[in-house]
């Protein structure tokens, strides 16, 4: 037997005594929980949660969760990637403290360089004024955010540019399953300036890719609808700019602008994400 045949039995075997131990969980004989919207509803109303209530996330809420990111698709199905879940405990303790102190870094620079203290950010309603306070808010809760995850890529070969690929949808799925039971989240990139720490922390190997923050709780407040530009923004039929007819949004749509000054030609308002 080789070297090879050997690590497989082992690797066999190993996940073999999980499925086992994972059985004798109650959670092993329920099912996922009902949604409470619809999918398309649910797509359409995920807007980015920040503020959560001072309430931990009940285990099965982190299995549903956790269970619809592993559905995720992944490049040749290899389904490369891990998510860690960190709720309470010392580890989770240390990995929420250094989150929001590199957090609150990146935002007091932030603030500064966008001018969230100027001009529009100045009006006390207005959408700049408004994302300040969400942000401020957000940032002073992720020391105690009721659940923080990090997903992992584990890398099967050298980095490309497509790699997210394999991770990124995962995210999307945790988010809208939040979404569906009465959760909501965000995905930020908090830890990059703390990434070294983070790692020896987790114990990631060196060849992964820590690839996002995630927050989860309960939301303070409610969810969508998302305000967004209007679909005929977004559609091309066949060459670029042409816009086909029937790239209209439904009634009642909301709609948002983005980017730079200038990109957008119906010069809407919003502050949602």
């Amino acid at each position: 037997m080789t070297d090879g045949e050997h690590l497989a039995d082992a690797e066999s075997a190993a996940a073999g005594s999980a499925a086992i131990d994972g059985a004798a969980h109650p959670l092993a004989h329920t099912p996922v929980a009902a949604d409470t919207v619809g999918l398309l509803e649910g797509i359409a109303s995920t807007r980015s949660i920040r503020r959560y209530r001072n309430e931990p996330v009940p285990e099965d809420v982190l299995r549903d969760i956790c269970f619809a990111a592993s559905r995720a698709p992944t490049g040749s199905n290899r389904q490369p990637f891990r998510l860690i879940v960190l709720t309470d405990g010392p580890v989770a303790v240390e990995a929420k403290r250094l989150v929001a102190d590199a957090a609150a870094r990146i935002w007091r620079a932030k603030r500064r360089g966008d001018g969230y203290e100027a001009g529009s950010g100045s009006e006390d309603n207005s959408p700049k004024a408004r994302m300040a306070r969400s942000m401020d808010e957000h940032i002073s809760g992720l020391a105690t955010v009721p659940a923080l995850i990090f997903p992992v890529l584990v890398r099967y070969r050298e980095p490309t540019e497509t790699e997210g690929s394999s991770i990124y949808p995962a995210m999307q799925n945790l988010l809208l399953a939040a979404r569906g039971r009465g959760y909501g989240g965000v995905v930020a990139m908090w830890h990059l300036p703390v990434e070294v720490d983070l790692r020896n922390l987790l114990q990631i190997p060196d060849d992964a890719l820590l690839a996002a923050t995630v927050t989860v709780g309960k939301p303070v407040g409610g969810h969508g609808p998302v305000r967004r530009r209007p679909l005929d923004h977004f559609v091309f039929d066949g060459r670029w700019g042409s816009t086909p007819a029937w790239a209209v949004d439904p009634p009642n749509t909301n709609h948002t602008s983005a980017g730079p000054p200038g990109t957008d030609r119906r010069n809407r308002s919003g502050d949602d994400t």
